[in-house]
This record gives C-alpha cells, structure tokens and sequence, in this order.
C-alpha cells in the first residue's frame, strides 16, 4: 500500500515561516495544502511561490490539512493552536511553546485530549552538534552557555522579530531546554539578572543554575551584540566538550594516564530546519514521539518564567 500524502500547511509565512513553507513544498511525502498569514499579500506571494493555496482564514487552512507549522509570535500560539487542534490538526510550534505557563499548559492539554502530535520548535536539538554531544554521553558538571545576536531589524507596524518577548523567551530558552534534556535533574537555585536596552522587556541576560544533580550551568544571552555567536561548553568528570551551533564544529579532550588528550569530533553538517520539519512529518506519519514534546517544551518555559521573574524582581 503506498504512503499516504500529508497535507500540510503553515500559518504565519513572515521571516521564519516562508522557510517552513519551502521545506515543506520540498519534502517527498508532503503536500504544501496552504499558508495562512495575517497579511494577505505575504500569504499570496508565498504560496504564488511554491504553487499552493493563501487561505482567508485560519478555519479554511485547518479545513484542508492533515498538519501545521505554527510561526505567528508568541503571544498568538495558543489561539491558534486551538483552533487548529480542535480540528485535528497535529502541530509544530515555534518556541517558545507559549507566552504564559498557563497558555502552554491548556496548549499541551488539547492536543492530548485530541490525541495529536505536538512538536515545539527547539530547532538546536536537530543541530548535527546535538548528536554528537548526546552520543558523547557526558554527566554533566559544569556547563557555559553562550548566545549572542544582533538587534533585529525593524518592521512596519511591528515589533523587530523576538522582541515582543524577553531575550529569554526570544533566545536563552534555546539553552534551557537543552541544558535540561543533557542534564535531567531538578533545578535547585537561581541567580539571574537582566536588562532593556532596546526593547521594553529584557535584551541581555544571565543566569546560573544549579542543579541537585550537583551540575552548574550559566547562561548568557544577548541580542544587542555586535557578533553572533552559539555556543555551549560540556564539562564533565572526565571530558570537557566546546560546540559551536553556528558553525556546526567543535572539540573534544579526554582524561587519560594522568593527561588531557583530544579527540576527534565527527560533525556530518546539515540543514538543521530540514531536519526538524523531517522529524515532525515521521511524527505525524507514524504518530511518535516528537524530539521535543510540548511537555518537555513547557518544563523549559516555566523555568524560563521563573528566570524572568527572578530577573524583574532584581530590578525592582
């Protein structure tokens, strides 16, 4: 019996989501069934682009596919996914999963009442970095984390992109859930602060946490840098490990007969986005276990919440 064709769509088709939109159009298997955005000229272009339908409204996409990547900002997630949900519509959201805790919470609980799949779009842990390190297996007992980014350019009538968030949301969260997938302990203390520059929330943070696992990690982000950079060092009892996000590398050393030696880091490259939306339509084709789960996507989020919190207390 052939496999069947998934229809997919993409709601909101800005900087993020007309990527989705052509990865999707490229995937065997998939049908790009149509875009939705709230402007319809940015819908009309891209689906005129890669030869599908701009719906009129979000009911009219849901009405015509099996499955959608949700790129709208943040502070929309959760109406659109229950709309969407609610029609049987399995979902990747872009991260962070929600704005609230509360939010993320009746986001992840719809879709298990409806028994749909639910991926948030923590695309670093498609990065080829991320198998080496978590075939690496390290225990971790310190980790330095660093993500640093340029302001965003301004948009009519807009926020820059993130912006409508805090630089902890917009980028560390990244960090977070990842931290938290290497190192599956339970947070035990915070020490965090952060500021505005830009933006009315927080464009530069930094945070330490301490795990009961006995793991350190400490976290910087920014995005009023004048370089980019993503990075994260793994430092275990007898390895330390450096990647590089960006540049898909990184380096090894090992303890051995009283020395440090190094040791190769294999990297195969590849397109991390592609990756990621390959693993969501194997999700929605086998109904599996997504890579990452609106669960775990929530668990970062709340975190991330009690970051902020922490932070804007500081500055009060």
């Amino acid at each position: 019996m052939p496999k069947k064709t998934i229809r997919v769509g993409v709601v909101g088709v800005g900087s993020l989501g007309q990527h989705h939109a052509r990865i999707y159009s490229e995937l065997p298997g998939v049908e790009l069934a149509g875009v939705y955005d709230a402007s319809p000229k940015t819908a009309s272009a891209v689906a005129a682009r890669h030869q599908t339908r701009a719906c009129d409204s979000l009911e009219e996409l849901a009405c015509n596919i099996d499955a959608a990547s949700v790129a709208v900002p943040t502070t929309l997630h959760r109406d659109v996914a229950a709309v969407l949900l609610k029609a049987g519509v399995h979902l990747l959201i872009e991260k962070p999963i929600a704005a609230t805790t509360a939010e993320a919470e009746d986001i992840v609980a719809l879709a298990q009442k409806q028994d749909l799949i639910l991926q948030v779009g923590h695309i670093e842990r498609f990065n080829p970095v991320m198998k080496f390190l978590e075939e690496a297996s390290p225990k971790p007992r310190f980790i330095e984390a660093h993500r640093l980014a340029s302001y965003p350019p301004p948009r009519e009538g807009l926020h820059p992109r993130g912006t409508e968030v805090s630089v902890i949301l917009d980028l560390m969260i990244h960090d977070i859930e990842i931290i938290l997938h290497l190192v599956n302990s339970r947070v035990k203390d915070i020490h965090a602060v952060g500021v505005p520059v830009l933006s009315p929330t927080e464009d530069i943070a930094n945070v330490r946490l301490l795990f009961e696992s006995g793991c350190v990690a400490n976290i910087t982000a920014s995005r009023i840098s004048s370089e980019r950079m993503r990075k994260i060092r793994v430092f275990s009892e007898d390895a330390y490990i450096s990647l590089d996000y960006q540049n898909q590398a990184g380096k090894m050393f090992r303890r051995e007969g009283g020395g440090i030696v190094p040791v190769e880091v294999p990297i195969e490259k590849g397109d991390q986005l592609t990756l990621e939306l390959e693993s969501f339509i194997g999700c929605v084709a086998r109904h599996g276990d997504p890579v990452v789960s609106g669960d775990h996507a929530a668990e970062a989020l709340r975190l991330a919440m009690r970051i902020i919190a922490m932070v804007q207390k500081g500055s009060s």
